[in-house]
């Protein structure tokens, strides 16, 4: 076992130990990759195969470890229909974390999206149709963050109540909330829906090669409902004017799949989950942006009314 374990602290020695007794190979740990929550993504080799990414996090959930495997689930199923996501190697739990291991791509994440980019993942995300495969709602959930709605299993506890509070951040902020809430507050409960859900489609898990999509990563959040989840969330990084014209095309494929009031659930949530990340984190420079992102998503959708 490498002992450049001890550079990195926060990632015990049992949690390599038990990656090599799953994967049956001993484990090599080369350097720290970017982006990633918590003890983030390492890059290791695995004695005698190619070099895989290593993702680890603190057990917080009694259920953690069921939802990385069904998280791996998601990842078989989806490879078989062309969906460019990388095969996971294993998954396992020690007392303390939960972790997955996932084949190594050698591309950088998308710096920003460009039209080619766009298009590319429009057509990735159409292999999702139909696909659902496990019963993890993110469209009920969506419609209950939007509406304030407290029924059902909540898939994310600690984000809803996070959510719940963000009026009291700012009179700026509230008065977003309040508009999100009057938009959304009639929508009654959606139907439920056949797509397979990435739920967390933005550019820095979008890995790009020559301008071409190679891979979409971080799967973990992946379940069941509307694909137009993940154009919504892709709509949310194509602001910029470059993208215009797949800007529109975004917005009438959301529209095709989920009407009106179901595109204002979707863009309501985005908006909600994009507001509750920076304060959560003490990064206040970014909220002005993402409330004046979050009305002009919202006017340009009461211009399609």
């Amino acid at each position: 076992m490498s002992t450049a374990a001890e550079e990195y602290p926060e990632l015990p020695a049992e949690v390599l130990d038990d990656v090599a007794s799953v994967v049956g190979a001993e484990v090599t740990l080369l350097s720290r990759l970017p982006g990633g929550l918590d003890v983030g993504a390492m890059r290791i080799q695995l004695a005698g195969r190619a070099n895989a990414v290593l993702k680890a996090w603190p057990r917080a959930r009694p259920n953690q470890l069921d939802e990385s495997l069904r998280a791996q689930r998601v990842v078989e199923h989806m490879r078989r229909r062309g969906c460019p996501t990388p095969p996971w190697l294993g998954v396992g739990a020690t007392s303390t974390h939960v972790w997955h291991l996932m084949d190594f791509v050698d591309a950088a994440p998308a710096p920003e999206l460009t039209p080619s980019l766009v298009e590319q993942l429009m057509e990735i995300i159409e292999l999702q149709a139909g696909q659902a495969s496990e019963p993890y709602d993110h469209w009920s959930y969506a419609w209950r963050l939007a509406t304030g709605q407290e029924s059902g299993q909540d898939l994310a506890p600690s984000l809803s109540r996070a959510v719940a509070e963000l009026s009291g951040y700012s009179s700026v902020v509230s008065a977003l909330v309040e508009r999100l809430r009057l938009v959304c507050g009639d929508v009654p409960p959606p139907r439920e829906a056949p797509d397979m859900v990435h739920a967390d489609l933005k550019p820095d898990n979008v890995l790009v090669r020559d301008g071409a999509v190679v891979a979409v990563v971080d799967i973990g959040n992946a379940g069941s409902g509307t694909r137009a989840t993940d154009l919504t969330t892709l709509q949310w990084y194509t602001f910029q004017d470059p993208l215009d014209g797949v800007r529109r095309r975004l917005r009438t494929r959301i529209l095709d799949l989920v009407d009106w009031e179901g595109a204002a659930v979707l863009a309501a949530t985005q908006i909600l989950v994009m507001l509750e990340f920076p304060i959560r984190h003490g990064r206040h420079d970014v909220v002005p942006g993402v409330v004046e992102r979050g009305h002009r998503a919202l006017d340009e959708l009461n211009a399609l009314r």
